[in-house]
């Protein structure tokens, strides 16, 4: 076999672990362009209907570790198939309750699912290839996840304007049905773990590296979504509140290069690309607090921005699993509860910053964090964001 063939990736499984993230960013995202719809429908508020996000967050928050943790022993094929069948029943059930309650618990579900699924993406991508390919494996499998809020978010919004919210989860549950097959016939199965190889949750976030990479996370993705949940107030000095869809628009192209770009240098320059995306997104913000009032710069600064993000989730996924090797997976439900953890973050402090200090508070709230971030990356070299990969 030639050194080309040995070097394609297994395009048909990594892709079936992408459609997987893409359904679940999709699943999470999608009520917040159908907010005034489902609202309609259910006969509650705008303000109720923003909860059913919250809720699926607070499912994965609280499933993540413990189910994975719990889990480490089964067949990896069909523990996969088991959380994507949460979201087949989950947006079944979302698409045909007309109870806030049910609805409630449906997403909660989802959230559930999600939790495990997220913990296992990373870890299963690398099982795939050899080691000098598991980041270029993990790009794949989580180009999903910006294809996700580029694409899927305004098609699904645009969808449903057009036939209505409940067919636009109708749609999602037949998705994650066909992935369920798409998985059993081109995604190889693996063995969990031995008992005499499994490690309690403690020894593994005392592994050397994963305390560094699990706080580069938080931090990195609390400033994203402080800036991310209150765009349209950032804007609005500048005048461009109006024009958050082709803002966001911009942030969401430049992600899908960002990812493009990790994906082709990952596995050699991981602790450089996370240096660079740190830095990039810190010159973002410095930019938007000091020139934000020009929409030159805003548009352009964001484009860093997205860079930045881009290939983020990659760059920390790659750096837990060759941290953590054997008890991947559970470090992987430790990076989904910082995930989660940052994400309801940046909404209670971004809106903490706004109210008390107003939006100019931002950029120097942004720094702060992204220094930080830097400074952990820098002295990580060792262990986490090693200078040499193995």
């Amino acid at each position: 076999m030639s050194a080309a063939a040995n070097d394609r990736l297994p395009l048909a499984s990594l892709l079936a672990l992408a459609m997987t993230a893409f359904i679940t960013i999709l699943t999470e995202a999608l009520p917040a362009g159908l907010l005034l719809q489902m609202a309609q429908g259910l006969a509650v508020s705008e303000a109720w209907v923003g909860q059913t996000v919250t809720i699926y967050a607070i499912g994965s928050l609280a499933a993540a570790i413990p189910l994975t943790t719990a889990t480490q022993g089964f067949r990896r094929r069909p523990l996969l198939l088991a959380a994507i069948a949460g979201f087949v029943v989950a947006n079944t059930v979302t698409t045909l309750s007309s109870s806030y309650a049910l609805t409630m618990a449906a997403r909660f579900l989802a959230g559930v699912s999600a939790g495990l699924l997220w913990a296992l993406l990373a870890g299963y991508a690398a099982r795939l290839v050899p080691a000098y390919q598991q980041g270029r494996a993990i790009a794949v499998a989580m180009a999903g996840t910006p294809l996700a809020l580029s694409v899927g978010v305004p098609v699904g919004t645009f969808l449903g304007t057009l036939v209505g919210w409940r067919i636009c989860f109708g749609i999602m549950s037949g998705l994650a049905l066909i992935l369920m097959f798409w998985v059993r016939l081109r995604v190889p199965d693996f063995a969990g773990q031995a008992q005499d190889r499994r490690q309690p949750l403690r020894r593994v976030f005392l592994l050397p590296g994963v305390r560094p990479v699990l706080f580069v996370v938080l931090a990195f993705v609390l400033a994203h979504n402080i800036l991310y949940t209150y765009i349209a107030p950032f804007l609005s000095p500048a005048g461009m509140a109006e024009c958050t869809d082709r803002v966001l628009l911009v942030f969401g192209a430049a992600s899908l290069l960002g990812i493009w770009i990790v994906g082709a240098l990952i596995d050699r320059h991981l602790r450089m690309l996370t240096l660079a995306s740190t830095a990039s997104f810190g010159l973002a913000a410095l930019a938007l607090g000091v020139g934000g009032q020009a929409p030159a710069v805003v548009y352009t600064m964001v484009g860093v921005w997205g860079l930045a993000f881009g290939g983020a989730a990659t760059l920390f996924q790659t750096a837990l699993a060759k941290t953590a090797g054997d008890a991947a997976d559970v470090a992987q439900s430790m990076l989904v509860t910082a995930w989660n953890t940052a994400i309801a973050g940046g909404g209670i402090l971004g809106g903490v910053l706004l109210g008390r200090l107003g939006i100019g508070a931002f950029a120097p709230a942004l720094l702060a964090l992204l220094a930080a971030t830097l400074i952990v990356v820098w002295a990580a070299r060792r262990h986490g964001f090693p200078s040499l990969m193995k």
